[in-house]
């Protein structure tokens, strides 16, 4: 082993014996618990019911994961799902012989969740708040920079998603993955970058008026969380086929779909509004 590198090889989860809690459902668990428990804090600084929470949890987490399936769906996948329809709503394959294979949902993009989420809160702010649609994600955005740490952690404890290869003595060998040689770990540069900017927003959120500039907060939110991602892409190894560059051989698909995202949030930061 040199010592510049890093081999890596955890477990799958925390065995119970009878059940294995796996570490990407653990860090998906725990976003979500410390995710609301702050979001009860800006509840109460915004003088919203705390009751209403439980309702936003339920309209986030259904639209993510509608949102991070069809995502993989259609900007990544279609070849394949356009001739296999049932697959993408069933946790099952059909095999070669005809039969199904329960072999649960492989397939997520994050993309499709920047979609999903944002449409599913304005009509949780319209129904449910009262409030201006981008009150609401303003807030939200802070939360889920955190959970993205949490995510990519959980990434990188299920050796996957990693980079390219360090070509040099540095890096981490993923030998849970069959691995020989050290890679760069993208999942650690993106978790830890998603938590540098929840502190981030969690500070001006709390020692600043920019909560009151409606839209600014998520508009930061979204330029710097969709930069990093086009940045980092440049690092990943491709892990499934048909996501390699496609683009003037620099580009693949992530990194063309952050880039709408990131004019967006510059659009929202630095467009004339009235402060709340």
């Amino acid at each position: 082993m040199n010592f510049l590198s890093i081999v890596w090889d955890p477990s799958i989860g925390i065995d119970l014996g009878f059940f294995v809690i796996r570490w990407y459902s653990l860090m998906f668990v725990v976003a979500f618990l410390l995710g609301l428990r702050l979001m009860k804090k800006i509840y109460v600084e915004d003088k919203i019911p705390v009751e209403k929470l439980d309702t936003l949890f339920m309209y986030v987490f259904i639209s993510m994961l509608v949102g991070m399936r069809f995502g993989d769906v259609f900007f990544y996948s279609w070849d394949y799902y356009q001739n296999h329809l049932l697959e993408i709503i069933l946790p099952m394959k059909k095999l070669a012989d005809g039969s199904w294979k329960f072999v649960g949902y492989a397939g997520f993009a994050s993309h499709g969740a920047a979609i999903a989420i944002p449409l599913a809160l304005y009509f949780y702010a319209k129904k449910h708040l009262n409030k201006p649609w981008l009150f609401i994600l303003d807030r939200l955005g802070i939360m889920v920079a955190l959970a993205g740490f949490f995510i990519r952690m959980g990434n990188f404890f299920n050796s996957e998603i990693y980079g390219k290869p360090t070509n040099s003595n540095w890096g981490v060998i993923f030998k849970g993955d069959g691995q020989t040689i050290p890679r760069h770990p993208t999942q650690l540069y993106e978790a830890f970058s998603y938590l540098i900017l929840f502190f981030a927003l969690w500070y001006l959120y709390w020692k600043t008026d920019k909560k009151n500039q409606t839209g600014f907060l998520f508009g930061l939110f979204m330029v710097v969380l969709w930069s990093l991602r086009f940045f980092i892409e440049f690092l990943k190894e491709a892990q499934v086929e048909g996501r390699e560059d496609w683009v003037l051989n620099s580009l693949n698909t992530g990194q063309i779909l952050s880039i709408p995202l990131v004019l967006i949030g510059f659009w929202l930061m630095f467009r004339k509004t009235k402060k709340a």
